[in-house]
């Protein structure tokens, strides 16, 4: 399948893994529509692929209904169409869990479940005239899970079983997949001025049964793949991308 003349949304695209994800789509000739809620980043992702690509930036807050449906909306007036629907907004918090704010909770499960749901349902019909796709971006904390990432873990692991209840509801017109990736090193995908993480170390990525830690193109390249027709008998599935870190026994020796 060719990806030209296609048109694909990627929430939180705005840096980081949405960023090359929507970036991939762009090289492919695919119309990309960057919601993201920071406008500043919105703008710097749209003018950085403007070289290689149709790219739209539609400010959108994916914990708001309303804004949801009017990006949904905008999208159709400017291209007429959606084929693809990447799901990667995410709000992200780490707290103690007797001293837990319920507003974070609430926060997280708005942007990173609710949100995602409401952009399937108000794609749907435009996904299922022109036979689409969903991915939804979770995470090895779907699966695992360090101290205090109660509302991340939560809304990760609740975001693959949204991915399986929508691959069966919208079949078999709208496929629906789901990836969960490990740590993956996203500082060639901040904007310059961003607070860029360090580089990482040599243990950093030696830890890793791959030998390294990931790349926001080994992301991309997945979401291309399902989206694509060799994706085409792939659905309900979370693919976990993180160099093997959770097929490892860690002990303290």
């Amino acid at each position: 399948m060719s990806f030209e003349d296609k048109v694909a949304i990627v929430t939180g695209a705005g840096q980081g893994i949405g960023l090359c994800i929507a970036e991939h789509f762009a090289k492919t000739g695919t119309a990309v529509v960057i919601a993201e809620v920071n406008e500043s980043t919105g703008k710097k992702a749209r003018d950085r692929l403007a070289d290689t690509g149709k790219a739209l930036f539609i400010e959108t807050d994916v914990s708001n209904e309303d804004s949801i449906k009017n990006m949904v909306s905008l999208t159709v007036q400017k291209f007429g169409r959606i084929d693809f629907l990447v799901n990667n907004a995410v709000f992200s918090v780490k707290d103690s869990y007797t001293g837990f704010d319920v507003g974070k909770w609430q926060a997280a499960v708005d942007t990173n479940l609710t949100g995602a749901f409401l952009c399937a349902k108000y794609c749907e019909q435009y996904l299922k005239k022109s036979k689409g796709c969903i991915v939804n971006i979770a995470s090895t904390r779907a699966l695992m899970s360090e101290k205090n990432t109660q509302a991340y873990t939560a809304t990760k692991a609740g975001l693959v079983g949204l991915t399986h209840s929508l691959a069966i509801s919208l079949g078999p017109d709208i496929r629906a997949n789901c990836i969960s990736p490990g740590w993956i090193d996203i500082r060639e995908y901040l904007h310059h001025g961003d607070d860029v993480p360090p580089p990482l170390t040599r243990q950093d990525n030696e830890q890793h049964p791959a030998g390294r830690a990931g790349k926001p193109e080994d992301i991309a390249d997945m979401v291309l793949y399902l989206c694509g027709d060799s994706g085409g008998f792939i659905t309900g599935q979370n693919f976990v991308i993180d160099g093997g870190m959770t097929k490892k026994m860690i002990y303290l020796e």
